[in-house]
């Protein structure tokens, strides 16, 4: 058996995929790894599998508080698996950076307003769209995290062809006149809530 010492600096300067891989092998060797057992989360939470609709709801609950719909769109990237295959984990320090929020209470405030709008959603009040640890990790349904990737792809997809509606030059007459196909634009077409979301990788 060999052993290896990394450095603090080496582990932060280490790919994504790098230092998630470590992150999982030294949990596993404290054993103290997330169990998630008959949809309950760490803390036996129920976590909800939030459908595509179900997203698009909470989406449209929070859409005018920014950050937080910058939380939940970067649940669509692909988490590390902890426990059963089906719940994808993700550190808290990685979503405030990717969403550019100061700290995890920020990130920890974002995911209050979305659970809440989850509960108001389907009225129950025991449905979480996620769940925490002591080690900084929330957890997800890997059906949730799917289906904020589709809408979000379909966000971005609305966008850019709103975007290539108000690019579209007027038809012109040989005198240079606009015709009558001319596209109309009366403002932004971008929904201003979804401006500045990253794509989730």
């Amino acid at each position: 058996m060999i052993g290896i010492t990394l450095s603090s600096e080496q582990i932060r300067n280490a790919p994504v995929d790098v230092r998630r891989w470590i992150e999982r092998e030294v949990m596993t060797s404290m054993n103290q790894h997330a169990t998630v057992e008959n949809g309950s989360g760490p803390h036996g939470e129920h976590l909800a599998a939030c459908s595509e609709q179900d997203v698009a709801a909470i989406l449209s609950q929070i859409q005018s508080v920014l950050p937080a719909v910058n939380v939940l769109f970067e649940f669509g990237r692909q988490g590390a698996v902890f426990g059963q295959p089906n719940i994808e984990a993700f550190r808290l320090l990685d979503v405030a950076s990717h969403a550019r929020l100061q700290n995890v209470s920020q990130v920890i405030a974002c995911l209050d307003m979305i659970n809440q709008a989850l509960g108001r959603m389907c009225d129950d009040t025991d449905a979480k769209f996620c769940a925490f640890d002591r080690e900084g990790h929330c957890f997800i349904t890997q059906e949730t995290q799917q289906n904020i990737l589709r809408v979000w792809q379909k966000v971005i997809a609305s966008q850019q062809l709103d975007l290539e509606q108000t690019e579209l030059p007027p038809a012109s007459d040989s005198s240079g006149a606009a015709g009558n196909n001319q596209v109309v634009q009366d403002g932004p077409s971008r929904p201003p809530a979804t401006e500045g979301i990253e794509a989730p990788a």
